[in-house]
């Protein structure tokens, strides 16, 4: 278990370094692509911690199937669809980044053109980030969460936390879908 902890931290730091060097591009993605001065190595260093994020929450659920699934089998495969499905959103967020890169590196005629493309691969990213590690990571949190209560696998209060977190979690990123507040707060 304690190889699973290290690796979902390592994963987590991933995701905040990632998003932390694709600010350029997301803050003001049509200034990102008509600066020349700017390089593409701290976007694309993003993707491939993204990449990196990808494996590790596929490998997250891989490596405790076999300790939850004897608790609950249904639970224990749809945890673990669950994460590949958020995996797989988070691969086309990927995606976007890197028709963005490759855009600034062959770009439409007219700025007004590139700028507009760019803001909708901006878009793009927002979107799966929210169904990603919004949505579907809040109804992930959740299967997981059961698995380990009924297992008694932690603490009680730490699987309450998954418990309730989870629908909490989920239930912020569906009012930031439908538009009750902005999904980055400053």
């Amino acid at each position: 278990m304690d190889r699973i902890t290290r690796g979902d931290a390592l994963a987590g730091a991933f995701f905040l370094l990632a998003a932390a060097v694709y600010q350029p591009l997301l803050t003001d993605p049509g200034g990102y692509l008509t600066d020349a001065a700017r390089g593409d190595g701290a976007v694309l260093g993003g993707a491939f911690l993204e990449a990196l994020l990808v494996v590790g929450v596929v490998g997250t659920a891989v490596c405790l199937y076999p300790l939850v699934r004897r608790h609950g089998e249904g639970l224990a495969v749809a945890y673990v669809a669950g994460r590949v499905l958020e995996a797989a959103i988070i691969a086309m967020g990927i995606a976007a980044v890197l028709a963005s890169v490759a855009m600034r590196r062959d770009p439409p005629d007219g700025n007004d053109a590139m700028r507009a493309t760019a803001a909708g691969l901006a878009g793009v990213h927002d979107a799966t980030f929210l169904l990603g590690p919004g949505l579907a990571i809040g109804v992930n949190t959740l299967l997981l969460a059961a698995l380990v209560h009924r297992a008694h696998l932690v603490p009680r209060a730490i699987s309450w936390l998954g418990l309730v977190g989870g629908p909490l979690v989920f239930a912020s990123s569906t009012a930031v879908l439908f538009g009750a507040y902005e999904q980055m707060s400053p």
